[in-house]
């Protein structure tokens, strides 16, 4: 008796209670690619894990561990050379971002909405500023501050906050550039081509359209922006001014004399801040509705 197709469809399926394949057993290949794995991870987080274990050292030096403790925390809030440092780096990177975070919302917004021939050329000047030395940029920015602040006699760029906040800029506006125009480039127009067409302002369709588009890669531009301008050490050295120390230079000039625990707590605190930073970036792109692979490539610039 001829077999129909339904029947012959049938018996190809394999039978309910079929056991499952088993799993294909690794390979050494796929066993030393994990080991090589962990050992680059180990590689790249080992001096972090070091620093923020010595951050509870109770010793005098920060290389003689003495003991388990808080006291170099402690230390922090009875140190008026320390607590500045820092209040100097919070503040510097706090403006940086504030300007970076304007500047790159701008550009990024305009190559993303306005594509031409200018946007590559444009991305090559923020790739020059991305890749360019910082000792560069620290011997460039010393004497334009100086011709600046004593020879045009605008008496803003004397003041060494001014000075920080400025240079620490350049490279954080170059990151929230690139990741501004990612995030614009995935969005359509036609939202902005519609407010235009019901007779809005141009300014009302930026504030309320265009603005509210890139504000979850605004956000996140200005928190790496704040973590970026944090630990601008070459530049800091070049452009402080008198009273306005920052913490990475406090740190540099601290290394002649030994380092101390206190050094590691700060450390270890101003990582916290970073990751914080860093979580906050992630939840806001994914509360804005990205992947795991949008968020990555928003954080990039890519």
């Amino acid at each position: 008796m001829t077999q129909t197709v339904t029947e012959t469809m049938l018996r190809a399926l394999p039978a309910p209670d079929a056991p499952r394949e088993r799993k294909l057993k690794k390979t050494w290949s796929d066993v030393a690619f994990n080991v090589w794995g962990v050992l680059v991870m180990l590689f790249l987080f080992a001096p972090i894990i070091v620093i923020v274990i010595y951050s509870f050292n109770t010793g005098r030096l920060l290389v003689s561990w003495d003991g388990f403790g808080f006291d170099a925390f402690a230390t922090i809030l009875v140190k008026p050379a320390i607590q500045s440092a820092v209040i100097v780096s919070l503040q510097t990177a706090l403006f940086a971002a504030v300007i970076a975070t304007a500047l790159g919302t701008l550009a990024g917004i305009a190559m993303a909405r306005h594509p031409g021939k200018w946007t590559w050329w444009f991305l090559g000047l923020l790739l020059m500023v991305s890749v360019t030395p910082e000792i560069v940029d620290a011997v460039a920015l010393l004497p334009w501050f100086v011709w600046l602040g004593q020879d045009m006699g605008i008496g803003m760029f004397n003041n060494g906050l001014v000075r920080l906040s400025v240079g620490s800029s350049l490279f954080a506006t170059a990151v929230v550039s690139y990741i501004v125009r990612a995030r614009l480039i995935g969005q359509d127009a036609n939202l902005e081509e519609a407010s235009s067409d019901l007779y809005a302002k141009p300014f009302t369709t930026f504030r309320k359209v265009t603005l509210a588009l890139a504000m979850p890669a605004v956000l996140a531009g200005f928190l790496l922006a704040f973590t970026l301008s944090l630990d601008n050490t070459i530049v800091a050295a070049f452009v402080q001014v008198s009273g306005s120390t920052p913490w990475p230079v406090y740190v540099l000039s601290a290394v002649r004399s030994g380092l101390r625990p206190e050094i590691a707590a700060v450390s270890t605190i101003m990582l916290l801040l970073t990751l914080v930073a860093l979580a906050l970036v992630a939840l806001v792109l994914k509360r804005a509705g990205d992947s795991a692979t949008e968020i990555a490539r928003t954080m990039t610039g890519g």
